[in-house]
């Protein structure tokens, strides 16, 4: 790790060793990974990182592990996708889809879960061990697979059974905890501290944390080294929105990208949207909630980085915008019936999010703007309904087109 310098307190500023710890013992404030980036720009360039390959791996040099140790299911390098048919519905000329469904595990999470998995090797744990609300188990059953680690996965017991079952076919050992995903993530706190488990979202989370970065990159990248005018993210732990800015930012400073002015908006379901709730009032304090939303994989009521997921939105003059639970399944068949992408709840969050940003204002016609999709619609399934009303016939021509005729006059 030529690049990597330390951890550092994000609070008071406290130095620590690169080792599994996430919180500071003085402020308790989370750590994060700090960086040599003089270092960095004099071992990267445009051309050095087109010629890698094409997963997320192309962007070894800012992530904290060694590119040689990775446990690489081919993660990354994702479609961005000229959504031309969703913008003119928009108003929009310059709307992409990052489709990030598409990934080995069809979800955004394959990102954050290998550079764990390659840490948590590095620091010989034999156990690796998640607390989820869905797509990140998932993920660690199939990169604890790979690895050939013992895997635990740790779930609210109201999960969509498309998502447990996704993860229960790589042999992790599966433990549904009664409650929500908060519940849950308190309960796995304590086992992290009483056992050596390599949590990756708990005890390894400033190494997970960094693998989201790599959404930013590659979307400077695809727009051919230049950051969109807008992002739209969707918003959980808050983990996701600051990483893919701190991704263009490290893109900026380092001059791969110039003229950095990305606004950072953030999307959150109407169910469970306290970061949301807290830029609306101008708080600097995320409020808990309960978690009552179709959007699972952002049911979480009390989001570790929602203080700094809201620092983002101030400095990028980001909007965070809640979609209506009735709005979500919509989002959803908006974007399947006019780009061909059939998302899960989140993306239909994202989706119902942006059309109220354009509808604002906050977006305009000419602006390129990002859309992130992070999860795959198989997984969510149940969500949609009974939303399937099929023409009944006969297999005969008259009776066909007796019915046929039928459903189109109604």
């Amino acid at each position: 790790m030529p690049h990597v310098k330390c951890l550092r307190c994000r609070e008071c500023g406290s130095e620590y060793p690169i080792e599994p710890l996430n919180a500071c013992e003085f402020c308790f404030g989370p750590l994060e990974v700090e960086y040599d980036y003089e270092s960095i720009s004099k071992a990267v360039s445009r051309e050095s990182i087109a010629a890698g390959p094409n997963t997320m791996w192309r962007y070894h040099d800012f992530l904290p592990v060694d590119r040689e140790l990775a446990i690489d299911i081919s993660t990354g390098f994702t479609p961005l996708i000229h959504a031309k048919n969703l913008g003119s519905q928009l108003g929009l000329d310059k709307l992409y889809i990052k489709n990030d469904s598409v990934n080995p595990t069809y979800s955004f999470k394959d990102r954050p879960v290998s550079v764990t998995t390659t840490k948590a090797l590095e620091f010989e744990f034999e156990v690796l061990a998640c607390v989820s609300t869905g797509n990140l188990m998932g993920s660690v059953a199939a990169h604890g697979a790979k690895a050939g680690m013992k895997t635990m996965v740790f779930y609210p017991a109201d999960l969509e059974q498309g998502k447990i079952q996704g993860a229960a076919v790589y042999g992790p050992t599966m433990v549904a905890v009664t409650g929500n995903y908060d519940h849950a993530n308190r309960f796995c706190s304590e086992l992290a501290d009483n056992h050596r488990w390599a949590f990756v979202n708990i005890n390894m989370r400033p190494f997970y944390a960094e693998g989201s970065k790599t959404l930013g990159y590659e979307v400077a990248e695809q727009l051919g080294w230049k950051a969109p005018d807008h992002c739209v993210v969707p918003g959980a732990s808050g983990e996701l929105h600051t990483k893919i800015w701190k991704g263009l930012q490290e893109f900026n400073d380092i001059g791969l990208i110039e003229n950095l002015k990305t606004k950072m908006h953030l999307a959150q379901p109407e169910g469970c949207s306290p970061i949301v709730g807290a830029f609306e009032t101008g708080s600097d304090h995320v409020t808990p909630v309960r978690p009552e939303t179709l959007a699972k994989s952002l049911a979480i009521g009390n989001p570790a980085a929602g203080p700094y997921s809201l620092e983002v939105l101030k400095e990028t003059d980001g909007t965070g915008v809640y979609a209506e639970e009735n709005t979500i399944i919509d989002g959803i068949k908006l974007l399947a019936e006019t780009e061909g992408i059939f998302t899960e709840t989140a993306g239909g969050v994202v989706i119902s999010s942006l059309k109220k940003l354009v509808e604002q204002g906050k977006i305009k016609r000419d602006e390129v703007t990002v859309a992130y999709v992070t999860g795959n619609g198989l997984k969510t399934m149940e969500a949609m309904g009974d939303f399937v009303e099929p023409i009944q016939t006969t297999p005969d021509y008259e009776t066909f087109q007796t019915a046929l005729a039928a459903a189109q006059k109604s």
